[in-house]
């Protein structure tokens, strides 16, 4: 019996360890494999919504949606992040859709927020770029006001 008591206590320690869970903005150097990077202050929930701008002709929609538990592989470790996750629709002048993220999975197409500074009202996304990656790198949103951003390329890799 003593013996079934050691074999039950190597399963449970070994199969039910906790997940770590860190605050948003930690350091991607400071995170253990397999941690839980949580919005424990909802920095994210402010960016939250639907978005329209036009530009050079173009009527550009954001859909802003959190994503708990966000999986981010990379090349030394895996884990998980509360993120923003952003899709899009792109008209031009006559109304045909130049390229929509939001409504067909078609496109391999990320953009994900990456960290935040909730000081300058910021928050730094992933890119992957168009087609064949043109365009990939980083982006910025800032929050103006309750119902406006500001969008710029932080970093831009052809």
């Amino acid at each position: 019996m003593k013996c079934l008591f050691k074999i039950l206590g190597i399963f449970v320690a070994y199969f039910c360890h906790a997940q770590q869970t860190l605050p948003l903005n930690t350091s991607l150097v400071d995170i253990p494999n397999n941690a839980y990077i949580k919005d424990t202050n909802n920095e994210l929930i402010p960016y939250v919504g639907t978005y329209k701008a036009n530009f050079n002709g173009n009527e550009i929609i954001l859909y802003i949606s959190k994503e708990d538990n966000k999986l981010e592989k990379r090349s030394t470790k895996q884990f998980y992040r509360d993120a923003l996750v952003v899709k899009y629709t792109v008209k031009n002048s006559s109304g045909s859709i130049l390229q929509d993220t939001q409504n067909n999975n078609t496109y391999n197409i990320e953009l994900y927020s990456i960290d935040t500074d909730p000081t300058e009202n910021t928050i730094t996304f992933f890119y992957s770029g168009t087609n064949c990656s043109v365009g990939w790198g980083r982006i910025m949103l800032k929050k103006i006001s309750p119902t406006q951003l500001s969008w710029s390329i932080v970093l831009t890799i052809l």
